[in-house]
């Protein structure tokens, strides 16, 4: 890439999201030039990365390799940990920083690249269901842009392109219905991680998957759409979509609908947040709408998967209450995953997290990660409450080597 393109800098890099977008960035030439890498444990993928793009900054997790990586990296600024995070999203001169960040390890870069004024090309839902409102101020007075990566809310952006928040009757978020789509919370009871990364239409990091799995990423996306598009929350509805297609629809107050559909690829909502808005040749066959033959639709069954339902009580209750949730989520799936508890109680984990939380005001940063801090607190309690239960449901194997 020349040094006359915009200047992007990618967090999580070694990630799904951050390999789509290498790919992306590969089509699009020299329109843009990568400045600035993150990348949690992969530090070998990461200097692969970096020797190929030539970045002028790198953050890894552990400070203690800052050496080693410096030693393959000659020239290139080796920056570590939570801090090295925010001063790579705030990096001098990048125009653009895409998050490809898991949980909310994403909070404090996005307050500090938005608060710099920089583009944020978010994929990392978290950071707005944390701490919606510090989020969008921080955009406000920075001078920053927040545009949504994930393959919904990006898709309803692109139908809100022109229109007010005032001609909006309902934004409906699709949903696959992720791998578990049709079984009943009986049949659920035995489920193991491998059966919940098995995920029917998209391929994903482990975390975001098993989300899919109970429909926890899907309320997310509720809270991340009723905040980014200024609605009511009780605005925003799901539909399970089991072809992947359409990947968001708005009704507006006339009863027009307007839908995006798209391939399963995250190429699409990566390349338009980044040329955004302008529009261009995506390196990836066009939707076939005569292969496809028909669109199903159905209601989700709230009571297989009631992470949608807490997620809204969420969202309705507001100030810490969403943080609580999102905290004492990923506490519940990182559990599963080890195979301390079953695929059932992660849902169990999270209402018992957000029903002991009393809400408070979330109006500063101290506030929300206090909220995460006891969110998560709670919720390893619990996990042990849990563990402990001789229902037998926690007995599913935990992710082996290399199966994330």
């Amino acid at each position: 890439m020349s040094m006359a393109g915009k200047r992007v800098v990618i967090l999580g890099a070694t990630g799904s999201i951050g390999d789509t977008t290498f790919r992306v960035l590969d089509n699009l030439g020299d329109e843009f030039r990568v400045v600035g890498l993150s990348a949690g444990d992969r530090v070998e993928q990461l200097v692969r990365r970096a020797r190929a793009c030539k970045p002028e900054a790198v953050c890894i997790a552990d400070g203690a390799q800052v050496e080693g990586v410096r030693s393959q990296l000659p020239g290139v600024r080796v920056l570590s940990g939570p801090e090295g995070l925010s001063q790579l999203a705030a990096l001098d001169g990048a125009d653009v920083v895409v998050n490809g960040l898991v949980g909310a390890v994403g909070l404090r870069p996005t307050l500090e690249a938005l608060k710099a004024g920089k583009t944020v090309a978010m994929a990392n839902k978290e950071p707005l269901v944390m701490a919606g409102g510090l989020v969008l101020q921080a955009a406000a007075e920075g001078g920053g842009a927040l545009l949504p990566v994930d393959s919904e809310p990006n898709a309803m952006w692109q139908c809100l392109r022109g229109e007010s928040a005032s001609a909006v009757r309902s934004l409906f978020l699709t949903a696959s219905g992720g791998a578990f789509r049709g079984w009943t919370r009986e049949q659920m009871i035995t489920v193991t991680p491998a059966q919940a990364l098995d995920h029917p239409t998209w391929r994903m990091g482990s975390k975001i998957t098993v989300d899919c799995a109970t429909l926890m990423n899907k309320g997310f996306e509720v809270i991340e759409a009723s905040l980014l598009f200024d609605v009511d929350i009780d605005q925003v509805k799901v539909v399970v979509h089991r072809e992947s297609v359409v990947h968001s629809m708005v009704e507006f107050v006339d009863g027009a609908i307007l839908a995006h559909l798209g391939k399963t690829d995250m190429s699409l909502p990566i390349q338009y947040a980044l040329t955004h808005p302008k529009r261009r040749p995506a390196p990836m066959d066009t939707l076939d709408l005569v292969g496809l033959g028909a669109l199903h639709f159905e209601e989700p069954d709230l009571l297989a998967f009631p992470a949608l339902e807490l997620c809204y009580e969420a969202g309705r209750t507001g100030g810490t209450a969403p943080a609580v949730l999102n905290a004492a989520d990923e506490v519940a799936v990182e559990g599963f995953l080890r195979g301390e508890i079953g695929f059932l109680d992660i849902h169990e984990v999270n209402r018992h997290t957000l029903g002991a939380h009393i809400p408070g005001p979330a109006d500063s940063l101290a506030e929300v990660l206090a909220a995460d801090e006891e969110g998560r607190r709670l919720a390893r309690e619990h996990v042990t409450v849990v563990r402990g239960m001789p229902s037998g449901r926690a007995t599913a194997r935990a992710v082996g080597p290399g199966e994330e």
